[in-house]
């Protein structure tokens, strides 16, 4: 019979904080990189994003257009970069206003609790039954088209999920001895709130925050795609892989460098989400 050898709990601890550690460093960094890409994109573009060329149409990747050219001839990988600008700004701009208005709900909902909660909770809940995408267009069909409308719906498509998280971790905070403490000794709920319950409970919202960065990031090449968000002549990643469906076997890397640059994206932000999680959520409240 073969020997089971446990493992000190101090060791798991260790190899948890380790496997945090690389995930937030692997994320942030490849994250750090395509924010910068991003920023700098009209230093570091070898193209303007809506030069055309005639002689490039469609041309294939070269030393003069290395991601290649596209159905105008402009330089695909000028147009990532500035594509990459437009989804990255949409994408964290929405997520942060949705943190703006969703942590002051969540903390209301899960501190003051009875008919405060339930006109939150509900009112969210009616919000959170609505199909994203369908939600999305309802907005933009009212508003119009447009990289801003598109950011206000994706925030409002992810009002509810961060005031949720916010709530239920407002209501774990709420138990602890500390904010027992602080009320006994004559603390108002306001000080009680910023000094003792916010502190402690945005972790698990930032968490989450980062997570659904990674999907605002998909909504708004969703978007896009469909004409919905980014407008032309501005770039933007889903706008390029709707402007390169047609020639997808003629020319694929009008379609490939876009979607590669997403999918990037995605995991970058996924990354530094799973390890946030691991580092500040281990009781998986988030989750």
């Amino acid at each position: 019979m073969t020997a089971i050898t446990a493992v000190p709990a101090g060791t798991v601890a260790r190899r948890s904080r380790s496997t945090a550690r690389s995930f937030m460093v692997a994320g942030a960094t490849v994250l750090g990189i395509l924010v910068i890409i991003a920023l700098a994109a009209p230093i570091l573009a070898p193209h303007g994003p809506e030069t055309v060329d005639a002689d490039q149409v469609l041309g294939a990747p070269s030393l003069i257009h290395p991601f290649g050219s596209d159905v105008l001839g402009r330089d695909v990988l000028s147009r990532v970069m500035f594509g990459l600008r437009s989804s990255l700004l949409v994408a964290l701009s929405s997520v942060a206003l949705s943190c703006v208005v969703a942590i002051p709900l969540g903390i209301v909902a899960g501190y003051a609790g009875g008919w405060a909660d339930t006109a939150i909770s509900r009112t969210l809940d009616m919000i959170l039954v609505l199909p994203a995408l369908l939600l999305a267009i309802t907005f933009i069909a009212i508003l119009g088209p447009g990289s801003t409308v598109a950011a206000l719906a994706i925030a409002v498509i992810y009002l509810p999920i961060l005031a949720r998280v916010m709530r239920a971790s407002t209501l774990v905070v709420v138990r602890n001895e500390y904010v027992i403490g602080a009320r006994a000794r004559g603390a108002g709920h306001f000080r009680t709130v910023i000094g003792h319950v916010a502190p402690n409970a945005l972790a698990p919202v930032i968490v989450q925050a980062s997570v659904l960065s990674a999907f605002a990031l998909q909504l708004e090449a969703g978007l896009s795609f469909l004409g919905l968000g980014t407008q032309p002549p501005t770039p933007s990643l889903g706008g390029m892989l709707s402007d390169g469906r047609d020639v997808l076997t003629q020319a694929p890397w009008v379609e490939i460098f876009p979607g590669l640059a997403i999918v990037v994206a995605v995991l970058a932000f996924t990354f530094l989400g799973e390890g946030l999680r691991r580092a500040f959520d281990p009781q998986g409240v988030t989750s």
